[in-house]
């Protein structure tokens, strides 16, 4: 069996090479149809569009794309050709939500924006939006889900996973569904989690546009971790312009990678599309990978995936808040794309996996129980 790795993929070399007779690495945007032709398998990053362009002809059977995403993936023509296909749901939503509850400690430590008094709402309740209602949950804010099709799967009186599988102290009763209108007039934080979708009935491209931003009432914090065609970036220049929002925390952009410079130096953060990098959930992602393709064409090889330790995994802290930075710090990828903006696909490419929270050990000084970002 031949496959094809984008080789920007972490820790699936010495896996694939116990699982396949022939390898070949490649950069995601190399994958061209004379390198796939004679290719059973691929596993894949974003970068890599798997169309007929590049698949007609050749005897690809199986695509493993290491992401969440799939809107890379031509999936009517994968099923004419039969193509099977499969992606990564959920393998970074842990990183994701690190990266928000970062940028929103930083918004209370840089801008004196203080969770507790503060209502988020996430538009798209899935792997990674459930756990960033949780990430704001502790942080104290009340928080407004918005999940179209969920709701209309599940009912909009459903009970969110918030509900049913988390245990908070103190409880918070959380809201049904609540549509998106809504969040535009109460909430003081809007975070994209959602898929995207260029046409359909739950279209997501350029969800918010200029009627969204004209829509907000009280200047919201815009997030967006999703992808960068769901905010149309002119719209979202104008809203900055014009005081319609208060800060910007982007992380995909459109047209990537050549973004636009003047909306990445208005940006509150503007980070290379790296959110959902950490080590973890790359682990994740290449362990999700492999095994479907392993379960595809029968094959029964033990391997491990495991992500290395810290360096420090202890961190000492006065607050919770200044540990959580310690682990990330989304300045740091800000300063470092505003730098070489031109080195966006090189600063995603290479980038330094991080941890997360959970591989670090926090001992707080005893100031801690003093400071008002303590939260649990």
């Amino acid at each position: 069996m031949k496959v094809i790795v984008d080789n920007k993929i972490p820790y699936i070399k010495q896996a694939i090479e116990r699982i396949a007779g022939e390898v070949v690495y490649a950069s995601g945007n190399e994958f061209t149809p004379t390198l796939v032709k004679d290719a059973d398998a691929l596993i894949i990053r974003t970068r890599t569009h798997c169309n007929r362009k590049l698949l007609e002809g050749s005897r690809v059977r199986f695509i493993a794309t290491a992401t969440i995403g799939f809107d890379h993936i031509d999936t009517e023509y994968c099923r004419e050709a039969g193509i099977t296909w499969t992606n990564a749901p959920g393998c970074n939503s842990a990183s994701v939500a690190q990266y928000v509850q970062s940028s929103l400690l930083l918004l209370q430590l840089l801008k004196e924006k203080n969770p507790a008094e503060m209502t988020i709402g996430i538009v798209g309740v899935g792997n990674v939006g459930s756990k960033v209602a949780q990430v704001a949950h502790d942080l104290g804010m009340k928080v407004l889900l918005n999940d179209l099709p969920r709701e209309e799967k599940e009912g909009s009186a459903a009970l969110t996973p918030l509900q049913t599988l988390a245990k908070f102290t103190p409880p918070q009763t959380f809201p049904k569904f609540t549509p998106l209108q809504t969040l535009a007039e109460e909430c003081d934080v809007i975070t994209f989690h959602v898929p995207l979708y260029k046409e359909g009935k739950y279209k997501t491209f350029h969800l918010a546009d200029d009627a969204f931003f004209h829509s907000l009432k009280r200047r919201p914090v815009i997030i967006n971790t999703a992808r960068g065609e769901v905010i149309a970036t002119d719209a979202l220049l104008e809203a900055l312009d014009t005081g319609l929002i208060s800060d910007a925390i982007i992380d995909v952009w459109e047209n990537e990678p050549d973004i636009n410079l003047t909306l990445l130096n208005k940006v509150f953060i503007g980070t290379p599309h790296i959110a959902g990098y950490s080590a973890d959930g790359k682990a994740n992602a290449t362990r999700m990978s492999l095994d479907a393709l392993c379960r595809y064409f029968g094959i029964h090889t033990s391997y491990r995936i495991i992500p290395p330790e810290p360096t420090n995994p202890i961190v000492t802290a006065s607050t919770q808040a200044e540990a959580y930075l310690q682990m990330y710090d989304p300045r740091k990828d800000c300063d470092a794309l505003r730098a070489q903006p031109e080195l966006f696909e090189k600063l995603r490419g290479n980038y330094p996996l991080r941890r997360e929270k959970e591989a670090y050990q926090i001992q707080l000084r005893p100031s801690a129980t003093n400071s008002s970002m303590t939260f649990g």
